[in-house]
């Protein structure tokens, strides 16, 4: 990553850990990659895997809103009963195979 020489940069706190287990984070740090790259990329990916989730819930909330406001959907108790008795079929069908 690139800096340019107006942007001021903060750093990310410290962290302990046992040796040994940062012995295993060195030993899979990609060829000429430095603990600090590791680190920073490792923060990065989880930032954005729960924004990706964070959005992934509001759309959810907004789709079930939306249904809502039109008055569509079915019912929990129905999608459980429809699903319940599939299961009872398929339990009954394995029992006639056997």
């Amino acid at each position: 990553m690139q800096y340019t020489g107006r942007m001021k940069t903060s750093t990310i706190p410290p962290i302990r850990v046992e040796p040994a287990f940062r012995q295993q984070v060195e030993q899979v740090l990609a060829h000429g990659e430095t603990l600090s790259e590791f680190v920073e990329n490792a923060i990065r990916d989880t930032v954005s895997k729960r924004q990706f989730q964070s959005d992934f819930v509001q759309r959810g909330l907004a789709a079930i809103d939306e249904v809502k406001r039109q008055g569509g959907g079915i019912p929990a108790e129905v999608v459980l009963a429809n699903l319940q008795a599939k299961l009872v079929a398929a339990k009954r069908a394995k029992t006639k195979k056997a």
